[in-house]
C-alpha cells in the first residue's frame, strides 16, 4: 500500500511536467531572454521566495554564480532568502511583508531582473518584492501555481509569467525546479553555444 502511494506520486509529478510541457515552454524561453539580456548588459538577477521557494532561489543564484552543468565565468545572482541578519532586522523593525522589497530597493538596479517565486501567488512579501522590482524599472520573471493569484495582477507587459497549471503545493514546486533548470540550461546556450552530449 506504502509503495503504491510512493509510485502515484511519481505517476502524478510525470503527468503534469508532460502536461505543463507545452504551456510553459514559451515562458521559460521568454525568461531566458529577459536574464540574458540583463546579464549581457553587466546586470544581476535577485531571487525571492518563501519555505520551499526560498531554497529554490537559493539553488537559482547558487547555479549562476558556480555552474549549473558546463564550466564558465560565474554569472551575477544574489538569493534575497539567505541573510539572516537582514531578513530579521527587517522583520523586526518593519514587517515580514518587507524583507524582499527592502532588498530590492537597496541591491536592484534598472535592467536587473527579479525571479519572484509563490506557489499561490499571494505571498506579501513577494508581491512587495515585485511592486520594488517595477519602481527599480526591473523585469519580473514569476513562477507561480494555482492560476497566479495576485501576483499575476501585478505583472507589467514586459514581465515574464511561469504558471504552473495545478493547485498542489508539492507538485507546483517540481514544476518551478524543473522550470529553474531549463532556464540554466538554456541560458548556459545562449552565452556559451550548443554543448555536444556525445
Amino acid at each position: 500500500m506504502l509503495e503504491q502511494r510512493i509510485q502515484q506520486q511519481f505517476f502524478e509529478s510525470a503527468d503534469l511536467k508532460y502536461q505543463a510541457a507545452d504551456l510553459l515552454a514559451r515562458p521559460i524561453a521568454d525568461a531566458v531572454q529577459a536574464i540574458v539580456g540583463c546579464l549581457t548588459a553587466g546586470g544581476k538577477v535577485l531571487a525571492c521566495g518563501n519555505g520551499g521557494s526560498a531554497s529554490d532561489a537559493q539553488h537559482f543564484a547558487a547555479e549562476f554564480v558556480g555552474r549549473f552543468e558546463r564550466e564558465r565565468p560565474g554569472l551575477a545572482a544574489i538569493s534575497l532568502t539567505t541573510d539572516t541578519s537582514i531578513l530579521t532586522a527587517v522583520g523586526n523593525d518593519y514587517d515580514f511583508s518587507q524583507v524582499f522589497s527592502k532588498q530590492v530597493q537597496a541591491l536592484g538596479q534598472p535592467g536587473d531582473v527579479l525571479v519572484a517565486m509563490s506557489t499561490s501567488g499571494n505571498s506579501a512579501n513577494v508581491l512587495a518584492a515585485v511592486q520594488a522590482a517595477h519602481d527599480r524599472e526591473m523585469t519580473v520573471v514569476a513562477l507561480t501555481g494555482r492560476g497566479g493569484g495576485k501576483l499575476k495582477e501585478l505583472l507589467a507587459e514586459t514581465d515574464v509569467h511561469i504558471c504552473v497549471p495545478h493547485d498542489r503545493t508539492a507538485r507546483i514546486q517540481e514544476v518551478h525546479i524543473l522550470s529553474l533548470h531549463c532556464m540554466c540550461d538554456a541560458i548556459d546556450t545562449q552565452l556559451l553555444g550548443e554543448q555536444d552530449h556525445a
